[in-house]
């Protein structure tokens, strides 16, 4: 059977695998991804992942500014690619792009969709609870992420469990359900099922706002905000006019009878602070100016005590 010729969309690390397991399923003709980034405090202009990678296995790279451009779309047309994989490239196709591959464009997206569509699928399923979530392959249209989608695996989200440790376990996941599952859908005996409108949800895009901490609604919720915002924006509150970053947390049988916000126990086993429903432990945190570290050595520092309320960063 001839090697499918594929062009490949990635631009981080979440990528990588996806981008290795179709260099393996066929002839990768490009890789597209974003411009490179200052990158640290020196602000040294940085690769992102998807392309160190693929200068690494040979590559040809592109990096445009602009999609809408006539010039790029004739460039991806003259590829005469069957298929383009795209993985978290970070902008939207236009429709004359994704009409470039002879089959289209499918993409490995990081939830159970139609379950939170959008730029942060991983980190809004943690913050909303959920119980599991995984990789669906999707063949992409002019929507966002509303194609008709033929294959899924799944994975629970472990109690406490960051989007950034998600991230990790994800990513090989999906490059393994895209190894496993492209061949069909090159060789058209894959079933594309249409998504089902009525369960479609959102996932917007992470801001610094959504690390802000509100003791006023349930621990457990708070708890699953700490994990999903980690490791960006991070969790944060306030304490005497000082941020504090909340890196974990986790909700307690505790059911304190105290304004959201107040410190109800803190000793050298444990540091409880009542919510809109239930008590928050908080395990480790990290002052303004310091090092992470665990809150009771925080009480034993003598910087946290019974009484002490948190506010709003």
């Amino acid at each position: 059977m001839t090697r499918p010729r594929i062009v490949f969309f990635g631009t981080p690390a979440f990528a990588v695998p996806s981008l290795e397991a179709v260099h393996r399923l066929g002839d990768v003709v490009a890789v597209v991804c974003q411009p490179d980034k200052p990158v640290g405090r020196g602000m040294q202009l940085t690769a992102p992942p998807v392309k160190q990678r693929a200068l690494e296995l040979g590559l040809e790279v592109h990096q445009p500014s602009k999609l809408k451009t006539p010039e790029f779309a004739a460039w991806v047309h003259g590829l005469a690619a069957d298929v383009a994989v795209v993985v978290a490239y970070g902008r939207i196709l236009p429709t004359a792009v994704l009409e470039g591959p002879r089959l289209g464009c499918v993409n490995v997206h990081g939830s159970l969709l139609p379950r939170w569509r959008g730029a942060a699928p991983i980190q809004w399923a943690v913050i909303a609870g959920d119980r599991e979530t995984g990789i669906a392959l999707m063949k992409l249209d002019e929507g966002l992420d509303t194609g008709p989608v033929f294959a899924f695996c799944k994975t629970p989200i472990g109690e406490g469990e960051t989007s950034g440790a998600l991230f990790d376990r994800l990513a090989p996941l999906g490059a393994e359900l895209l190894e496993r599952e492209l061949p069909a859908y090159v060789a058209g005996t894959a079933t594309l099922v249409p998504q089902d409108e009525s369960q479609a949800t959102h996932a917007r895009m992470l801001e610094k706002r959504d690390g802000v901490l509100d003791f006023s609604a349930s621990a457990a919720s708070i708890a699953a905000r700490v994990a999903g915002v980690s490791p960006w924006p991070g969790a944060t509150t306030t304490l005497k006019g000082k941020v504090v970053k909340v890196h974990a947390a986790r909700a307690h049988e505790a059911r304190p009878n105290a304004a959201p916000g107040t410190v109800v126990r803190a000793d050298k086993g444990i540091v409880l602070v009542a919510t809109g429903d239930g008590a928050l432990e908080l395990v480790t945190v990290q002052l303004e100016g310091k090092k992470a570290m665990k809150a009771t050595d925080w009480v034993l520092g003598r910087g946290l005590v019974e009484g002490d309320v948190f506010g709003n960063a």
